[in-house]
């Protein structure tokens, strides 16, 4: 069986955009969450989802995964981008759309 840690970094490392959150995109179990996964469809990218909430192991182990003690975690090519805070903020300042964009065509591109 693999390691908690390992099981977070196989899914941080294998998919360009992943975001950690309570519930799915779909049936989002917590507002920061939903909001989150809403930017991220607005931006037009695919992007993987963790449901924390069906994944006990998880939810307890990736605050200090990255040190970051919140959900949702948002992660950009293997980097922790934030929360539903910054995610908003690089959202209304335009960043983050080409941040996922260019994230998503190299993870094609490999």
């Amino acid at each position: 069986m693999m390691d908690v840690m390992d099981r977070i970094r196989n899914e941080v490392e294998g998919h360009p955009i992943v975001i950690f959150m309570k519930g799915t995109p779909q049936l989002p179990q917590c507002g920061y969450s939903s909001r989150t996964a809403q930017v991220l469809q607005a931006c037009g990218v695919e992007f993987s989802h963790v449901n924390v909430l069906a994944d006990p192991e998880i939810f307890e182990n990736l605050p200090r995964y990255a040190n970051w003690p919140t959900f949702p975690q948002v992660y950009v090519n293997g980097e922790l981008i934030g929360g539903h805070d910054i995610t908003m903020e690089l959202y209304q300042k335009g960043e983050l759309q080409k941040m996922l964009q260019d994230a998503e065509a190299a993870g094609e591109a490999s």
